[in-house]
């Protein structure tokens, strides 16, 4: 078993850093509105709250409505993302050159993880439908944490690693991503294809922004 002082992991958002789900998540959300007889959100507005726990994501998105609805909205969404799995209607393809930097990663010794404010099952059938979910140490989902960027994801990841915080850099494309890891004490790099813009990133505490995965691939050498 390699000590704690060797061992180098590298925890991923999903949607917006290894995925693109954006119009799974926004199709889910205008049914959830509707059912719950809100206004649906502005897509724009949708995409920006990818990587919130769901909850927390209905909350800032429906305003001024009350709990009862808000928690009839959060409810409608899970039933209209499982019905859409269901029939195959959910595409979340990964963004170009993922695959190959999963892998050049694990061939250079670093253990791999993934901290998302998807559902287990849900981060399970992404990763597991795309050949990925082998690839992965440790899964952290909001189905056992704390809304990012609440640290707790990040600090279980590096409990499964047996490693800590100098040791381990959080991947990921809002700035609730970057948030996590300073609160984690992690280092932080943004991916510049995602839902947050850069600036945002670097404003978060961000040490780098990568434009691609074979430049992040560079960063993590």
């Amino acid at each position: 078993m390699a000590r704690t002082s060797d061992v180098r992991l590298a925890v991923f958002d999903c949607d917006g850093t290894l995925v693109d789900g954006q119009a799974a998540v926004c199709n889910a959300m205008e049914a959830a509105f509707a059912e719950a007889a809100l206004p649906a959100p502005p897509r724009h507005e949708v995409r920006r709250i990818v990587g919130l726990s769901l909850p927390v994501a209905i909350r800032r998105l429906a305003g001024d409505a009350d709990e009862e609805t808000v928690a009839l909205a959060v409810d409608a969404y899970k039933r209209a993302f499982f019905a859409a799995r269901s029939a195959g209607q959910v595409i979340e393809p990964l963004y170009d050159g993922i695959e190959d930097l999963l892998g050049d990663m694990r061939s250079a010794g670093w253990l791999l993880g993934v901290a998302t404010g998807k559902s287990d099952r849900g981060l399970r059938n992404c990763l597991a439908n795309h050949g990925l979910l082998g690839h992965f140490l440790t899964l952290q989902t909001a189905d056992r944490h704390p809304s990012k960027p609440h640290p707790s994801m990040l600090e279980q990841a590096m409990a499964d690693a047996m490693t800590g915080p100098g040791h381990t850099v959080m991947i990921g494309d809002t700035a609730y991503d970057i948030e996590m890891a300073k609160a984690a004490g992690a280092r932080a790099i943004g991916v510049a294809w995602g839902y947050h813009e850069a600036s945002e990133l670097l404003a978060a505490g961000a040490e780098s922004v990568a434009a691609t995965a074979a430049e992040l691939g560079e960063m993590l050498r």
